[in-house]
């Protein structure tokens, strides 16, 4: 039971429409302008930036579209009078508080990036996560601030067992938009659930307070967005179509860095 309610709540927390499309539109947006970089401790900045690359991009099948765009509608919905009217309340924060709040859930996510570096063997970035936590968890304040980025020039590397399984040759599957969650494959779904294990909240709190504490994170980021969603959803001829293709090359992307 504990399993599912936390794999329930990391959906949860996973959910930020307005921070995942928070990036720079491409060439296939049809109307959709570019937006602001997305602010410091945006965890999904950087998700549709390469929309529109002329790279050779793998086709992944979306043999359950009706039922996707069920869910993505569902979510939409949830977006639009659930979760964006609390972000907006917690906006009477200042954002350079906002920001500290969503570098220490990053700072305290870095066994999930870090151990999906060595699977891939990628040593030099795991010990770069390494690195960013030492400093951020000390000169940092617990991982408030990010002097490994500041004065370091140390980047977040970000690593997921979706990639790891990319890594070595296991293709997308078909496309899904999960609830709440949104959009994903049947490989970085699946991924999910090791990336739960290695989630320190899972071992440091309760179900219960694990919620509360993935539903801060999830409405810090949403917080912190720069509204792109909205302009999406707005402009874009067919949002659906939009968002799907910028998730899967955003994906190939990442997992062929």
């Amino acid at each position: 039971m504990k399993t599912i309610i936390l794999l329930l709540v990391l959906i949860l927390a996973s959910l930020a429409p307005a921070s995942v499309f928070a990036a720079r539109q491409g060439g296939s947006g049809k109307g959709v302008q570019a937006s602001q970089p997305a602010p410091v401790g945006e965890d999904y900045s950087s998700l549709y930036e390469n929309l529109g690359r002329q790279e050779k991009k793998i086709a992944v099948a979306d043999p359950i579209e009706p039922f996707n765009r069920g869910v993505f509608w569902v979510n939409n919905k949830l977006y639009f009078y659930l979760f964006k009217p609390i972000a907006r309340v917690y906006r009477v924060v200042p954002e350079p508080a906002r920001v500290s709040v969503s570098n220490f859930f990053s700072n305290v996510a870095t066994p999930i990036r870090f151990v999906n570096a060595i699977l891939q063997l990628k040593f030099a970035d795991a010990g770069h996560e390494l690195a960013r936590f030492f400093v951020n968890s000390t000169f940092g304040i617990g991982g408030l601030f990010d002097p490994a980025k500041k004065y370091g020039g140390l980047s977040k590397k970000d690593e997921d067992l979706g990639q790891t399984l990319g890594h070595y040759g296991l293709g997308p599957g078909f496309y899904l938009v999960l609830p709440i969650l949104g959009p994903s494959d049947l490989r970085d779904g699946a991924g999910l659930f090791g990336d739960v294990y290695l989630d320190p909240w899972n071992y440091l709190v309760n179900s219960t307070e694990y919620l509360g504490i993935k539903g801060g994170d999830m409405e810090t980021r949403i917080s912190l967005s720069k509204d792109t969603y909205e302009q999406i959803m707005k402009e874009s001829v067919d949002p659906y179509l939009f968002i799907k293709n910028a998730y899967i090359q955003n994906r190939q992307e990442a997992i062929a860095k």
